[in-house]
């Protein structure tokens, strides 16, 4: 698989699975353009500065951006234990806005990964909810959807769902471009050994240690980051709104005990 003469986007590429994302790409030939608060330490040929929980902010980094994107990797992110606001500012929100801002930079048959995540799986239940979040545009109304739809931080609620709307969104998305032959995917991984898994662990409690008995490891940037690349390379053209677990099979796991096939 080579990415030689690519240009890529790496949203979250100071750290964690952003960081090994853009190490990855870089190795495989691509040029890489990271945006995140802070500035990475390598594998990046140009960085931008930003904030993706503000539209303002999140506009004047897509200005910054240099047209003729071949992939966009929605990687950025908040953890469950910070305020319900920001993380599904930063996590949908912002995320979507800045993807339909840069639909003008892309080149035609470009692929976008949203980085989304095993906390999602609960989408089809939250159904109602998701629509309505999905028609919310303005950024200061935020805190006023928590409350009309009992979205909180307690047990990581507002992280799930942040993950569950980007699950959905992006399924929606599987033809929006197709006239451009650009494509929309998500990854979700499950528990990672990046700087935030200490903030999984302390809001989920008993679940997580119930999961890491299941689970032979936690996943490592380096097991999802070429996952990512893949979708990123001309070989996932005819993948299209797809959710694609990258989790040691725990996806499965809760699939199979959901329907009594343990």
């Amino acid at each position: 698989m080579s990415l030689e003469n690519k240009k890529i986007v790496v949203t979250g590429v100071a750290s964690g699975i952003g960081a090994e994302t853009a190490k990855v790409l870089k190795a495989k030939g691509a040029t890489i353009v990271g945006v995140d608060r802070n500035e990475p330490k390598e594998n990046v040929d140009q960085f931008i500065k930003a904030d993706l929980g503000d539209p303002d902010l999140i506009a004047s980094a897509v200005e910054a951006v240099p047209g003729g994107i071949d992939a966009l990797c929605n990687i950025a992110g908040l953890p469950p234990t910070k305020d319900r606001v920001a993380v599904l500012k930063v996590n949908f929100l912002g995320l979507r806005h800045f993807t339909e801002l840069m639909i003008g930079k892309l080149n035609d048959n470009a692929s976008i990964v949203n980085v989304a995540s095993l906390a999602g799986l609960g989408w089809p239940q939250a159904g109602e909810q998701i629509k309505a979040f999905l028609a919310l545009k303005d950024f200061n109304a935020v805190e006023a959807f928590c409350d009309e739809n009992g979205v909180g931080n307690e047990g990581g609620r507002s992280y799930f769902f942040s993950k569950e709307a980007l699950i959905v969104w992006t399924m929606m998305n599987r033809w929006t471009w197709r006239d451009r032959g650009i494509r929309m995917n998500c990854v979700s991984p499950g528990p990672v050994e990046t700087p935030i898994l200490p903030d999984f662990l302390e809001t989920l409690g008993e679940r997580a240690e119930e999961d890491a008995k299941i689970m032979d490891r936690p996943g490592r940037p380096e097991d999802i980051a070429p996952v990512i690349a893949f979708m990123c390379s001309d070989g996932s053209s005819w993948i299209r709104g797809a959710n694609i677990p990258c989790d040691g099979g725990m996806y499965q796991h809760v699939l199979c005990n959901m329907h009594g096939h343990l």
